[in-house]
């Protein structure tokens, strides 16, 4: 009996579990993230199907799960076109991007203005002909480009746009002079991630951090 009360105890927390994985793979906006928790939430509810013996639970998840693995395959094994496209700045299309995506830009670069752009090397990068990321810096005598704006819509912040950028085509960002690039003044708790990825490095600056990433020629 009380062996029976303790399976059930623990069946009840997997539920729980799998009931938090399957609510939050329907708010993320990204589809990587939606199978990943999709799928733990298929297998957390196999587990509490094992635990009760409910066999009708314990199939239909072990199908879902075969079905986001698959998908979670074709994501990761799916060829994609890069492209990077530069621009000065006045453009109405980049204007008009900005405009619809200020408020969650303004999350991330809380001091970026539209005039900022001014002078700055400015490009979009183009994922499969949809504009994915817009980047702008000033770059300095020294050859340290300052980041103003490195936005990427939410869908697309799997890391590969910022690789596509700071690896592919790096000799690009040579080609311009650029030696290092530096980010300062971080808002968001996700940048840093992203910045660690990437290969950026924490230099202190002041009472605050600057990340600086060194660029090395091919």
């Amino acid at each position: 009996m009380i062996i029976l009360f303790s399976l059930y105890a623990i069946a009840t927390y997997f539920g729980y579990l799998a009931s938090l994985m399957l609510i939050i793979s329907l708010v993320v906006n990204n589809e990587i993230k939606f199978r990943w928790y999709n799928a733990a939430g298929t297998i957390a509810f196999i587990v509490y199907g094992v635990l009760l013996d409910a066999i009708p639970v314990l199939l239909t998840n072990a199908i879902l799960l075969v079905i986001n693995i698959y998908y979670l395959y074709k994501i990761y094994k799916r060829k994609e076109n890069f492209d990077l496209i530069v621009f000065t700045g006045n453009e109405m299309l980049a204007n008009k991007f900005i405009a619809y995506y200020r408020k969650d830009i303004q999350a991330y670069f809380p001091d970026f203005k539209e005039e900022d752009l001014t002078n700055n090397l400015n490009f979009v990068v183009l994922r499969d002909l949809v504009i994915a990321n817009m980047f702008s810096a000033h770059i300095d005598e020294a050859g340290t480009a300052t980041v103003a704006l490195n936005y990427t819509l939410p869908r697309y912040r799997d890391f590969k746009v910022g690789r596509y950028i700071f690896e592919k085509e790096k000799q690009l960002l040579l080609s311009k002079g650029i030696q290092r690039i530096e980010y300062k003044g971080l808002q968001h708790p996700g940048h840093r991630k992203f910045l660690e990825v990437m290969g950026f490095e924490a230099q202190k600056l002041g009472n605050a951090l600057s990340f600086q990433k060194t660029l090395s020629a091919p």
